[in-house]
């Protein structure tokens, strides 16, 4: 392909322009091309792939000044350079640039370099360290464990090794990034399936995989392609009713649960705070004068550590109600104040959620007669009394301080209201009346 009479860009094979002399010069791809013509003379380079070796670091690809060459029966002027472009399967091809310049006859030599310019910017602003290929997923784990999973809150970074460690390094740790493509990760969903998983185990396990990729992308990794929205998903089993709490059964427990069990389980069953954030509640977090609670930490169930909440929308404030004012007036009188905490056990640390719930909650319901649930059940039981007395979903998603609505409605109501109630018997009344013969 000749260089024209517009500026453009031809990549290799390419057809040199006419020399001064006449005649036409075919250039092969790789061969060597030496050109004359005065003080424009300039030897172009061979043109040759750059692969790059698994797993290594390539040096930086080199800064182009580019040369202008003037050739044709009519003389015009054409810039010169070469540019690495990236492959499919993550290597780098070294291809040769022409790009037409001019006419000697209207245009200078200083001319000629500034229009000839922003290719040579372009390129050289765009050279910058290649991908790493050939690295496999289960070697990147290794340094994703180093850098990134230890600035992770710990819940997050347990749940990610447990993904890793018995589903993806054993299927697709041996695999390197670039073969972990979409095609790939379908037949991961297909196995994981098999096994009998639910399809939210499934999602859990793609997004710690999809994270780790993303990553690997960042770290210019050379990477498969692989999309979320390209995967079908296998599909969802019966879904098994979430154990909801009723008013009930939560004033039955408190009546017979010992302190400072009844107050930790009034302030989760009526704030509808999850039980590590009712464990990280400071003294200073209750204002009674503005009558609020403040919801800033929580406690990691594992490790005991008082930590960041779940989310932004996690912290907040919640209101806070004249009966379990008075509980924890009463509870403060007993509290030491050799800790900020408001629930500490006998050695002066936060309470085991794992303990209270095996130890405390269970056997109390087994004694107490009430089907067994845990502390997330009164969480469910607040959704559902709130929106059964008439509080809207707007309402419901500040008091449970959720980030999405969906998951307020979608999650967590376990209740019929009164509108959809009231519709469907009026409508089941008037079936009735045409009914009658």
């Amino acid at each position: 392909m000749a260089c024209r009479d517009s500026i453009h860009v031809v990549e290799e094979p390419e057809v040199v322009p006419q020399p001064l002399g006449g005649g036409r010069e075919q250039v092969r791809p790789g061969q060597d091309v030496q050109m004359t013509g005065g003080a424009t003379d300039a030897i172009v380079a061979t043109a040759t792939p750059s692969p790059i070796q698994a797993g290594a670091i390539v040096s930086r690809r080199r800064f182009q000044r580019g040369n202008i060459i003037i050739r044709g029966k009519t003389p015009r002027r054409y810039g010169m350079y070469r540019e690495d472009v990236l492959q499919p399967n993550g290597t780098f091809k070294r291809v040769r640039r022409c790009v037409l310049l001019g006419p000697v006859s209207s245009m200078s030599e200083r001319a000629a370099w500034k229009a000839f310019q922003p290719y040579l910017d372009r390129v050289n602003t765009a050279a910058k360290m290649p991908p790493k290929s050939g690295i496999t997923l289960e070697t990147f784990v290794k340094e994703w464990r180093t850098n990134v999973a230890v600035n992770l809150k710990g819940s997050t970074s347990r749940a990610a090794e447990s993904h890793l460690r018995a589903h993806i390094l054993p299927k697709l740790g041996g695999l390197t990034l670039t073969e972990i493509n979409t095609k790939t990760v379908q037949a991961f969903v297909a196995y994981l399936a098999t096994g009998g998983r639910s399809k939210k185990t499934v999602e859990n396990v793609l997004l710690t995989l999809s994270s780790i990729l993303r990553k690997a992308r960042a770290w210019d990794y050379a990477c498969g392609s692989f999309s979320l929205a390209d995967i079908t998903m296998p599909r969802e089993g019966v879904k098994k009713e979430q154990r909801c709490f009723s008013d009930e059964e939560i004033g039955k427990i408190l009546s017979a649960a010992p302190e400072p069990f009844g107050t930790i389980f009034a302030v989760i069953s009526v704030l509808g705070l999850r039980i590590g954030e009712a464990l990280a509640l400071r003294v200073s977090d209750v204002d009674f004068t503005t009558k609020i609670v403040r919801v800033r930490q929580s406690v990691d169930s594992a490790t005991r550590q008082v930590q960041a909440v779940k989310s932004n929308a996690s912290s907040a404030d919640v209101p806070l109600p004249f009966q379990l004012e008075a509980r924890l007036r009463k509870h403060l009188q007993t509290h030491d104040g050799k800790t900020d905490l408001l629930f500490i056990n006998s050695r002066g640390r936060p309470y085991s959620a794992n303990k209270l719930r095996a130890k405390v909650l269970h056997r109390l319901l087994e004694k107490l007669g009430i089907p067994r649930g845990g502390f997330h059940s009164t969480r469910h039981g607040v959704t559902s009394a709130l929106l059964a007395d008439g509080a809207t979903p707007a309402v419901v998603q500040k008091q449970l301080r959720h980030s999405d609505p969906r998951i307020t409605l979608g999650i967590y109501a376990h209740v019929i209201g009164d509108q959809q109630r009231s519709a469907v018997e009026n409508r089941s009344a008037r079936i009735e009346q045409y009914a009658v013969n």
